[in-house]
């Protein structure tokens, strides 16, 4: 797990958007959507359409709508975040 990983999964204990993370991260949108796209690939988070709504994972398009879709760390997320 990257720096960059660990710092976003930081702040997906509670469903976010993604404009609260740019905010909270102190980060660039491409860099934050690079880190978004590692961490869904890994299992690690999953997208939501709003704060109780999740995205299934095959309809997520992360590329034309990461700046829509609120964010949330899985439970192998939070756990790797934990075992680090």
């Amino acid at each position: 797990m990257t720096d960059i990983e660990f710092d976003v999964l930081d702040e997906l204990y509670f469903v976010q958007p993604f404009a609260y993370l740019v905010d909270e991260l102190d980060m660039d949108e491409l860099e934050l959507k690079n880190a978004l796209a590692a961490l869904i690939a890994k299992g690690w988070v999953k997208c939501f359409i709003n704060m109780q709504e999740e995205e299934l994972p095959h309809q997520v398009k992360l590329e034309e709508k990461y700046k829509e879709y609120f964010y949330l760390a899985t439970k192998a997320g939070l756990m790797a975040h934990n075992g680090r």
